[in-house]
């Protein structure tokens, strides 16, 4: 925070405002916020209440038409606050978007538009990738948009009801971003947005328990019913295929609970459930078209590269795709 607040606040114009969320932290947040940014409206939390929980709180407070939620440990470029409000200004036409999120100083990639695989695995996109070997990310779609750097009208915030605060952390952005789509939103990056995040993705065993019990809450929760009757049985092979890796990777502790954790709040995620799709405007099989079938993720690691497997999925996802889009057809 003592490099992002003055990176930011310096680009802030007299009508922007500053909401800093002190989720009960360690480092002195509160002194930080009064010595650089006393402008800044300071939400002290008293308590961890998480990462979605956090941005709530700060969105609660605002009152512009623009939210653009900014994690701690990311800081904005010159030039950052006038980019990320272009697609407002130009009317992209966007629900929501984000800017090109770097790491190791600008170096490379942390992401440039999140990636939805049809299993509900989501990750960043272009991860790792070294921004002076290839060409620069354009605007355009993206399938999920990252919460490092989430940008968002903020009626349409508040309509949607912001993140869910049973997430408390990790893919509570990607399920934001499908309810959007459900609606017949759409998400795209703004890449002349850039801000460096000091990211590391190992953070314990416990991040696994989290990814996992939140996949599943955003698959109940946002997947249109034919599209889950169709995919079920790769969801069923995923979680078999995710037990040897969890105890080979050392959470299988981790998968047990968050497997628990899901089971014991289905009946929370079936009523949210109900909720979410009785808002749906658009078709199943338009739905899907913002997912993939490819394994591009480093992070995924020896698994991307079994070819039968890769072949395995683009096949069923095609199947799938045709049975969507033939249904749709029948119902219109």
């Amino acid at each position: 925070m003592r490099r992002s607040l003055p990176a930011l606040a310096a680009q802030l114009s007299d009508d922007d405002e500053l909401i800093v969320v002190d989720n009960e932290s360690s480092d002195a947040t509160a002194a930080l916020v009064a010595e650089l940014v006393p402008e800044a409206t300071l939400i002290e939390a008293g308590a961890n209440l998480g990462f979605a929980a956090g941005c709530n709180r700060g969105a609660e407070a605002a009152s512009g038409e623009l939210l653009v939620l900014l994690n701690p440990d990311a800081v904005p470029a010159a030039g950052f606050r006038d980019a990320i409000v272009r697609p407002a200004v130009e009317k992209a036409g966007w629900a929501a978007w984000m800017g090109l999120v770097t790491a190791e100083a600008g170096k490379v990639v942390n992401t440039e538009g999140g990636v939805v695989h049809f299993t509900g695995l989501a990750w960043a996109g272009g991860a790792g990738r070294r921004l002076d070997s290839a060409p620069a990310p354009q605007a355009g779609e993206v399938g999920f948009a990252s919460g490092a750097c989430f940008a968002i009208p903020l009626a349409t915030w508040r309509e949607v009801g912001g993140f869910s605060e049973h997430f408390f952390l990790y893919e509570e952005d990607v399920d934001l971003s499908l309810r959007l789509r459900l609606t017949g939103g759409r998400l795209g990056i703004e890449p002349d947005a850039l801000v460096d995040h000091d990211y590391e993705f190992g953070k314990g065993a416990a991040k696994w328990r989290y990814l996992e019990r939140n996949r599943w809450a955003m698959i109940v929760r946002t997947y249109p019913a034919p599209l889950l009757v169709l995919v079920t049985p790769a969801l069923l092979l995923t979680e078999l295929a995710l037990i040897p890796a969890a105890l080979g990777g050392g959470w299988g502790t981790q998968k047990l609970r968050a497997v628990g954790e899901g089971l014991v709040a289905l009946p929370r995620l079936l009523r949210e459930r109900r909720g979410i799709q009785a808002g749906r405007t658009i078709t199943a099989a338009e739905f899907a078209a913002g997912m993939t079938a490819e394994l591009s993720s480093t992070y995924l690691g020896a698994v991307t590269r079994v070819a039968p497997l890769r072949w395995g999925l683009r096949a069923y996802w095609s199947l799938v795709r045709a049975l969507l889009g033939a249904a749709g057809s029948r119902s219109r």
